[in-house]
């Protein structure tokens, strides 16, 4: 019997891997002009950073981590998201003591043992950027139109939508309105009912239709922030009009993290089904305290990258690099001094079988060179190479040092 990837894990191949790598190198740039650098995390943690971080009532933690005791006796984890191991790292590495702003993005693999479906893996792929020490809403304006400018780069159509999770002065009253809300309302669901012994705002995230008919009637959170979260959130909602971003206003958007305040938005796609948001974020200004750094504030987004391949058209590729064969065995050596050489300025692949002129061109076109250069006896007399130029479909024989400035 073969053996073959485990569900939910998928094998990124060409020509998918063209587009993962093109999305990367693109967002990557993006976020080093809003000035943050590159880090990375390991993809194993301690079970405990997800559990104080992502928080009990979310469902990653309750259902979703891949989680078990290592030969040391240690209780590990798959790392499901990203901010948390960042935050772990920006703690241990004693950043959170230096002050400052820093600026970091990532991309990786994240784990979630959950039912595999359109858009939605065990193993997936994020991008992500977390900005630390900045307390300014204009922070959260910059990390939003960061994640559109990503967005609009592979024009992928999308709804932006913001809300405000209060802080620790409103949200606790707002909270204790919320509990009595659901304490009225028993035919909620099981995963509501434990949501609201936990964490009760998670249960405006919920995706039952019979519970989304209950909490229309729901208390607001925006009708009970305080005067300094009301305050920032209409900062917000000028500086984004004033970049001429459109938004919605999403009274239910909590995300599906216990550790965000204030700040939290979605992109929303209109060209994908269920699993229809594709970057998510906000700002966490409570968590790097939680995990036992000193308290620094705290905002990032997260973008699901699966879902932004499955929205980018397949391109033909143009034509690239130089195809080498030899007609005859005695050209092979100086075929594969002229490969090495060229490898350092140009794309080469080099047929190490002997052909006919026919079937080397066939592969040539196959592997979708530019060029192909041909020795056969003759040219390996004379010190010179034949070629054709695949897209202009010319061809000549020349020199070996004019080809090695080719």
């Amino acid at each position: 019997m073969s053996i073959k990837a485990l569900r939910g894990m998928k094998d990124i191949l060409p020509p998918l891997s063209h587009k993962y790598l093109r999305f990367i190198q693109a967002a990557s740039k993006l976020a080093q002009n809003y000035s943050f650098d590159y880090i990375e995390t390991p993809l194993l943690e301690e079970t405990a950073l997800f559990r104080r971080s992502v928080g009990e009532s979310s469902d990653i933690v309750g259902k979703e981590m891949y989680q078990f005791i290592d030969k040391g006796g240690n209780d590990v984890v798959l790392r499901p998201e990203g901010t948390a191991s960042v935050v772990r790292s920006f703690i241990e590495h004693k950043l959170d003591k230096k002050g400052g702003v820093h600026r970091f993005y990532y991309y990786g693999s994240m784990f979630r043992y959950e039912r595999p479906q359109k858009g939605r893996f065990r193993q997936f792929h994020q991008f992500g950027v977390e900005s630390f020490g900045e307390p300014s809403v204009y922070e959260d304006a910059a990390i939003i139109l960061l994640a559109k400018e990503i967005l609009d780069h592979f024009k992928i159509g999308y709804t932006l939508k913001i809300n405000s999770l209060g802080c620790p002065t409103c949200l606790p009253p707002y909270r204790q309105k919320l509990v009595e809300f659901l304490q009225s309302h028993e035919d909620i669901c099981d995963d509501c009912k434990r949501r609201r012994d936990l964490n009760p705002i998670r249960t405006l995230d919920c995706k039952n239709p019979h519970c989304q008919e209950i909490y229309k009637e729901a208390p607001k959170l925006l009708n009970h922030l305080c005067s300094e979260c009301q305050r920032e959130f209409d900062k917000l909602q000028e500086l984004l009009r004033n970049e001429g971003v459109y938004f919605e206003i999403d009274e239910h958007l909590v995300r599906g993290l216990d550790y965000y305040t204030r700040t939290a938005f979605e992109f929303v796609s209109t060209e994908l089904g269920a699993q229809n948001a594709v970057a998510g974020g906000g700002r966490y200004d409570n968590l790097v305290e939680l995990l036992g750094g000193r308290a620094t504030p705290a905002v990032g987004f997260a973008i699901g990258i699966e879902r932004i391949l499955d929205l980018l058209p397949d391109e033909v590729p143009s034509r690239e690099g130089i195809y080498i064969g030899v007609l005859d065995p005695e050209a092979l050596d100086l075929a594969f001094d002229l490969a090495t050489k060229k490898r350092k300025t140009a794309k080469v692949f080099l047929e190490y079988k002997p052909k006919s002129l026919k079937a080397h061109l066939k592969s040539a076109d196959r592997h979708n060179a530019k060029y192909a250069a041909i020795i056969g006896e003759e040219e390996l007399k004379q010190n010179t190479i034949w070629i054709k130029d695949l897209e202009k479909k010319s061809e000549s024989t020349i020199d070996i040092p004019c080809f090695l400035e080719l």
